[in-house]
């Protein structure tokens, strides 16, 4: 796929780095030149320029890219850059990244945005859904990068459909971080309901997926 990265910072860059190593064709777009170093994600296509200008992406040929992803650190750039993408260079799928999660509720379909992932509020689960379950083992591991990253997904007639998320009887090592519905990514509290089809991720020990899948009957 190609794929075009709003902001190449840190969480930027990270992404491009991934990508770039599973074989997908990436532009990095960044108007601060503090931040323009091509040396960093060598595979990467670098542009210099306004993600926010429509001329500058129609330079950039927007419209042939199949994704587009939000990253930078402001979240007005990161809206008018979606906006843009979807609805004057129709990119099929948009991501967006939410820094303040007070301005969740704009990252909608509304501003052409198909998933909207914020970082504060992933990882303040993350950390509630450890303490939760009593796994200070879970924080530590995940402290250490000792922590695998484990998707399963519900089958069509699982006996977990309209079940609450904290009926999931999970192993000690486990949590779960969030749940892909359609173009959904919900970040699950006790009482959310299952459904079949339900992408799950999970955060884990080395060596408990066998007992994860058992769990889910997946």
């Amino acid at each position: 796929m190609r794929i075009a990265i709003a902001g190449a910072g840190a969480v930027g860059r990270s992404i491009a780095a991934e990508l770039t190593e599973s074989g997908h064709e990436v532009m990095l777009i960044e108007r601060d030149a503090t931040h323009f170093a091509p040396e960093v994600v060598e595979q990467a296509e670098w542009v210099l320029a306004d993600a926010c200008e429509f001329s500058s992406l129609e330079e950039a040929d927007l419209q042939s890219c199949d994704v587009v992803i939000a990253a930078t650190g402001d979240d007005k750039v990161n809206l008018v850059y979606s906006l843009l993408a979807k609805t004057e260079f129709a990119v099929r799928r948009v991501v967006a990244r939410v820094n303040d999660p007070r301005n969740e509720w704009l990252f909608t379909e509304a501003w052409g945005i198909d998933v909207a992932v914020s970082t504060p509020r992933m990882l303040a689960a993350m950390v509630e859904e450890a303490v939760s379950i009593g796994g200070m083992v879970q924080l530590l591991s995940l402290r250490q990068g000792k922590a695998n990253l484990t998707e399963v997904t519900l089958p069509e007639q699982t006996p977990l459909a309209g079940k609450p998320v904290r009926t999931l009887e999970l192993p000690r090592d486990a949590a779960l971080v969030a749940i892909l519905r359609g173009e959904r990514v919900i970040v699950p509290v006790a009482e959310d309901s299952l459904e079949p089809g339900d992408e799950l991720l999970f955060v884990a020990a080395p060596g408990v997926e066998a007992a994860i899948r058992a769990a889910t009957g997946a």
